[in-house]
């Protein structure tokens, strides 16, 4: 395939969930993502969320994503 061909795309929302932070729920979101769906290709970020500790700290990072992979055809 070249990126000159026709193509088409399905966009799924999922959500990455991590302690680590950002970068980590985003790629523990991809990754789960790239071993369910076939030919992913792209994610784009729509929300971000975190939850916040009992001390004030934040405990837990939420990323809302929209993934997209190619239709087969």
């Amino acid at each position: 395939m070249s990126y000159g061909d026709d193509r088409i795309y399905k966009k799924v929302e999922i959500i990455g969930v991590s302690k680590r932070g950002l970068e980590a729920a985003i790629q523990a979101a991809v990754t789960k993502a790239h071993q369910s769906l076939e030919k992913l290709s792209w994610f784009e970020v729509q929300e971000i969320r975190g939850h916040v500790g009992d001390d004030g700290a934040v405990t837990e990072y939420q990323v809302v994503l929209k993934v997209a992979f190619q239709i087969k055809g």
